[in-house]
Formats: C-alpha cells, structure tokens, sequence
C-alpha cells in the first residue's frame, strides 16, 4: 500500500481507519478497540473516530512480529471491557457495510458465538467471538497467521454476506481506487 493501511484513504478522502470504526458504529457495536501498529502517532493525528466516546486505542508496539500481535493487544484491551462478544476485523476492507456487521453479530445470547462472515463459501472478516472463545482463541495466535485454525477446530459457523460484500481486502492504491 506504500505505508501503513490504516492511513490510506478512500477515493472520497476518508481514512480506512475511520471507515472501519464507523463501520462497526452503525452495524451496532457500541464500543470499539483500535490497536495501532505502524502509523500510530500518524493514525491519532488524523483519524476523526479515535476521540469519540467508547472508542479505545492500543498500541502494538510488535506488531512487526505479525497480525497475531494486533490481535492480543485489541483482544486484551477488550477483555477489560467485559463484553459478551467481541467482533474482529480488518481496515482493509472497505466494501464491507454496516449491513454485513449486523448480519454476523446476529441475535444474542452471544456469550458462545462462534461467526464469520462468508463471501460465496470463503471464509472472510469480520468474526464474532463470543466470551468463552476469547482466552483460547488468543492463546491459539502465532505470527503472522491469525485464529484461522483456532476457527476451524472450533466449528465456527459462516455467515453468507456476499449478497452485501465482496469482503476482498485492498493491498495496493490501485484496488482501493476500484473499491465499491
């Protein structure tokens, strides 16, 4: 992307990051964790969601070491939080709507929620993690990987959304350009 995702901006001039947080805002989580690697003074200095109430930013000081670090640091601020479930996900994803936020947070209870979205059968972002599911999933974290096995060996359930989304995550300035 030529520097950190976060700081790209959409063909409208908005900032992946803030997409993101209003994103997950409208499709009806209250509270959102940002973990900040590369770009974090940047990302702070320029992103308008950072500052609003139930906002929480952390940084990830390794996130050299690979995804898995952003994932324990967003994780682990929001377990201090106490919440039923916790939704993950990316910034890099910008066709995905609040539509497809609902969709997989679903009804409650989601203390054992286990949900992905789905984009035709491929797993995709965002994933619900329900309560009972945050202390393994993060113990299953190594580098560069993520949970995906800690998903699969736990039978998390896929959510169609590829009616909403494509779910693809951008990796260059071009594919943000062609972006829906």
């Amino acid at each position: 992307m030529g520097g950190p995702k976060a700081l790209a901006r959409t063909p409208s001039g908005e900032l992946l990051l803030d997409r993101a947080v209003r994103t997950v805002r409208a499709g009806g989580c209250a509270r959102v964790v940002v973990a900040l690697g590369a770009g974090a003074d940047e990302a702070r200095a320029q992103a308008q969601t950072l500052a609003e109430p139930g906002t929480t930013v952390v940084d990830v000081p390794d996130h050299g070491t690979g995804m898995a670090a952003s994932l324990r640091s967003g994780l682990g601020a929001a377990e201090g939080l106490d919440p039923d479930a916790v939704l993950i996900t990316l910034v890099d994803l910008p066709d995905v709507t609040p539509d497809v936020v609902t969709r997989v947070v679903g009804e409650g209870p989601h203390d054992d929620a286990l949900r992905r979205a789905t984009y035709d059968g491929r797993p995709g972002h965002p994933v619900l993690l329900g309560r009972v599911h945050v202390t393994p999933f993060v113990e299953s974290l190594s580098g560069d990987e993520g949970g995906r096995r800690y998903l699969v060996g736990a039978g998390c359930e896929g959510v169609p959304c590829a009616d909403l989304a494509t779910g693809q995550d951008v990796d260059t300035p071009e594919q943000l350009g062609r972006a829906r």
